[in-house]
């Protein structure tokens, strides 16, 4: 049987079971779906009382357009050498350190989609926050400054979804933000493409598969609970 989301959620939770801060990672190609995911874990666990789980996208790291221009490399903007992967492992490792007993607000970048732009100092991360789920394409990368951050997550769940689904998704996203639909094909077909062959070749180093998930909330983002405890979880467990 396919996985639900309490399924997940119970998992999320037991990261902290130490009581210490716990980082956990939503990996997968462009368009499976790993910003959904991560949204609605974060928002289904804050929803019990205080907030104490927090959301960090790996793609505040993007580098700016000025710099991509600089390096020749803003024609495959998303590619794995277009990202600050040092600067992402770094603020993984800060964020591990920090305990609850520190008074510390941790900043990190966000990603405008409207620009396209990384912007500096836009997510704060409490000391209260007990989870850190981050998500982006290339946590599982093994090579350069990625393998870093793989080492700081206490898991990587890798998201999947069915290929024409996901492409349609992305072409859908690329209109959506200001491209023809023509654009939109041939960056898919071209950058995008390239991009996830080269994460889907990460799958297998996950802890977690996570495809074909029921009892996602309903509409409005109010999620009733089936059961507790961690259940059987049926995506494909691995790593």
């Amino acid at each position: 049987m396919p996985p639900t989301f309490d399924d997940l959620l119970d998992r999320a939770h037991a990261l902290t079971r130490h009581g210490r801060r716990a980082l956990l990672g939503i990996a997968g190609s462009p368009g499976a779906g790993k910003t959904t995911l991560a949204e609605h874990l974060v928002r289904a666990l804050n929803a019990t009382g205080d907030p104490w789980v927090a959301h960090v996208p790996m793609d505040g790291f993007h580098l700016a357009d000025t710099e991509l221009d600089r390096l020749g490399r803003r024609d495959r903007k998303g590619a794995p050498d277009t990202f600050d992967a040092a600067g992402y492992a770094a603020l993984l490792r800060r964020l591990r350190r920090l305990r609850e007993k520190n008074d510390e607000v941790v900043y990190a970048p966000g990603f405008e989609r409207v620009l396209e732009q990384p912007i500096a100092g836009a997510i704060p991360v409490p000391p209260t926050a007990r989870l850190v789920v981050t998500e982006g394409n290339y946590l599982l990368l093994d090579t350069g400054a990625w393998a870093r951050v793989r080492a700081e997550l206490d898991e990587v769940w890798f998201c999947e979804i069915d290929e024409e689904e996901r492409v349609r998704r992305l072409v859908a996203r690329h209109e959506e933000f200001g491209k023809t639909h023509e654009e939109a094909v041939a960056w898919v077909l071209r950058s995008d493409q390239r991009n996830a062959e080269l994460v889907a070749a990460t799958r297998e180093l996950a802890d977690l598969v996570v495809r074909d998930v029921t009892g996602w909330p309903v509409g409005d983002g109010h999620h009733h609970r089936a059961g507790s405890g961690l259940g059987a979880v049926e995506a494909e467990a691995g790593g």
